[in-house]
């Protein structure tokens, strides 16, 4: 009579290396060919599950005959399949001893692919949707509407920079220049001045020094632009600091900017090209504003020609009908700073 203890089923689970993954290696595995004491085919894409048990018998002869020929066929079987489970083991214990000694490192972090991927996705979805509708701007237009029609007028109207006289201003008593930077220096999106401006810019660098910034809905501003890159990269472009900023025009006071320039901003210029943006803030702060027409309509989004087309319209009416812009102090007679010819 024979007496068979037999022992629970102990089952471990680690991870395939990635170098396993090869054309040559081609797992052909089938639970019909399989021993069931060797491998459990259960989820072998991404891990092998290996059933360990032991038994024990009286009879140690036959029990040896049985396990002789159970460990002949797993190795042939094997073998077919391109499986070396000395080599698998193997690279297995590696990988697991490389881990240890990684995560033991302090600045081991396990990569989060799908978080930096979502990051990266709305963060560039926000800065398309936001350039486009300006909800900031949207509801200061409504308190414009209502009360304020006046702060949508700018000072000074030329068909770009070319036309103002820098030289003028700087006799007046202006100590600093603020540009927006889409389709007022640059190109819409673009990182780059545009060409043809850029006898201007170096007579207004020439006179006001480094009293010069951009202050922009999109490079610069922390939503759309957090660590700053389109920032640094404008002004190598163009020479002229990126004032960073957290509120987007027309919203916000003018804290940051009289920062930079050490003064008060009713004496400093904001240039730009949206009277419900660029001018309302202008006007709200104590700048002089000028408006200027925009560079380029071809690289511009629908929605913001439309809204354009609505902001000039609605200015001017409101000037056709004597609304007039807030006094400037400096500058009395505001067309005394535009040139007929362009430089």
């Amino acid at each position: 009579m024979q007496s068979t203890s037999i022992t629970p089923l102990h089952t471990c689970f680690y991870p395939i290396p990635k170098h396993f993954y090869s054309p040559h290696r081609s797992l052909n595995l089938n639970k019909k060919t399989l021993p069931r004491s060797s491998l459990c085919s259960t989820h072998f894409t991404n891990k092998c599950c290996f059933t360990l048990s032991s038994t024990h018998s009286c009879s140690q002869d036959q029990q040896k005959h049985k396990r002789d020929n159970n460990n002949n066929n797993s190795t042939d079987l094997d073998q077919q399949n391109g499986i070396y489970w000395e080599e698998f083991y193997t690279s297995i214990q590696e990988e697991r001893t490389q881990y240890r000694e990684n995560k033991e490192d302090p600045k081991f972090e396990l990569p989060n692919r799908s978080g930096i991927y979502t990051n990266m996705w709305w963060t560039d979805l926000k800065a398309a949707v936001g350039q486009r509708v300006n909800v900031e701007g949207i509801v200061s237009s409504l308190g414009v509407f209502s009360k304020d029609k006046h702060l949508a007028i700018p000072h000074v109207i030329v068909p770009d920079i070319r036309y103002i006289d820098w030289a003028e201003l700087k006799k007046r008593g202006f100590q600093g220049v603020v540009f927006d930077k889409d389709n007022t220096i640059t190109v819409p999106y673009s990182l780059s001045l545009w060409s043809p401006l850029a006898t201007s810019i170096d007579q207004c660098k020439s006179l006001f020094g480094n009293n010069i910034a951009v202050y922009s809905n999109s490079a610069g501003l922390d939503e759309y632009d957090p660590d700053g890159r389109k920032a640094r990269i404008l002004e190598r472009a163009i020479g002229i600091k990126v004032i960073r900023h957290r509120v987007k025009k027309p919203a916000g006071t003018a804290e940051e900017i009289e920062k930079q320039f050490g003064c008060e901003s009713s004496r400093l210029i904001m240039v730009g090209d949206r009277p419900f943006t660029d001018i309302v803030y202008g006007n709200r702060n104590g700048f002089l504003t000028i408006l200027t027409e925009p560079l380029s309509r071809a690289e511009e989004p629908l929605i913001v020609q439309q809204v354009r087309v609505l902001e000039v319209a609605f200015v001017n009416r409101w000037s056709s009908q004597g609304m007039k812009p807030v006094n400037h102090t400096l500058l009395p007679d505001c067309q005394q700073c535009v040139k007929d010819e362009p430089l």
